[in-house]
């Protein structure tokens, strides 16, 4: 297990007597992109939020070398942070304040290196220093979604787990997130990536698992399950001129 920042093994949440997850297997190498691809209901943000422990869950969850019960306070602080789908901003504050808002744990835990993170999340995202004084509410979908990763950075994440990111976006956006998610990458950031837009999913990520109800259903090389026959025709086919356009 060494090799990897994060191993989660035999994975299970209920809702009631529903299994929205079973017994589900799966790892983040460190510096590395791992994306979790599959049909809508598949258990695909219900593993995210598992992890970090939004959810109760089964199983075992080791991160950054740490193996015990997943508890979202104490996962942020040892370096975990989620993207959430809605991305859940302060609409009334100010892009800086729900920035700032993101190194909290960080300056509660006695660091004091939020100026030298908020200058990198700005030469990340110029958009957003450009207008760090408006309202989050004003912002457009593909601002907002920005907003929301800059404020993920502010934590200085081992780990950064993204729920959805494209949804909602123009095409011309959905490259430029996918671009910065390489750029994180790059910059040793790991990365955990729960995306419907398999293509541009699997054409970032290192490796990928395939989840149908809840249970993993192939995993591999991101570029071997883009060239799957069974993926192509799944997640690939009817809709993958669009989805093409939108990978860029």
């Amino acid at each position: 297990m060494g090799s990897n920042l994060l191993d989660v093994k035999g994975l299970s949440v209920a809702y009631g007597k529903v299994e929205a997850v079973s017994k589900l297997d799966l790892s983040v190498p460190h510096g590395s992109i791992v994306t979790v691809i599959g049909p809508n209901g598949a258990g695909k943000t219900t593993t995210l939020s598992a992890i970090i422990g939004l959810l109760p869950s089964t199983g075992r969850i080791v991160f950054d070398g740490a193996d015990d019960r997943p508890d979202v306070e104490a996962m942020v602080a040892r370096g975990m942070t989620l993207v959430p789908e809605k991305r859940e901003l302060f609409g009334s504050m100010s892009i800086e304040d729900n920035l700032l808002l993101g190194a909290f744990q960080r300056c509660r835990a006695g660091h004091r290196d939020h100026a030298t993170t908020l200058a990198d999340v700005y030469a990340l995202f110029p958009r957003l220093k450009e207008r760090r004084a408006q309202a989050a509410g004003t912002l457009s979908g593909g601002e907002r979604q920005m907003l929301a990763v800059g404020r993920a950075l502010m934590a200085k994440p081992k780990l950064l787990m993204l729920d959805e990111p494209s949804l909602g976006l123009a095409p011309l956006i959905v490259r430029e997130i996918f671009r910065i998610i390489a750029e994180l990458r790059r910059r040793g950031v790991s990365i955990l990536l729960v995306e419907q837009n398999a293509r541009a999913a699997l054409q970032v990520a290192d490796h990928a698992y395939v989840l149908e109800n809840g249970a993993v259903k192939m995993q591999g090389e991101a570029q071997a399950i883009a060239a799957d026959p069974r993926i192509v025709e799944s997640y690939l086919g009817l809709a993958s001129k669009h989805q093409e356009r939108l990978a860029g």
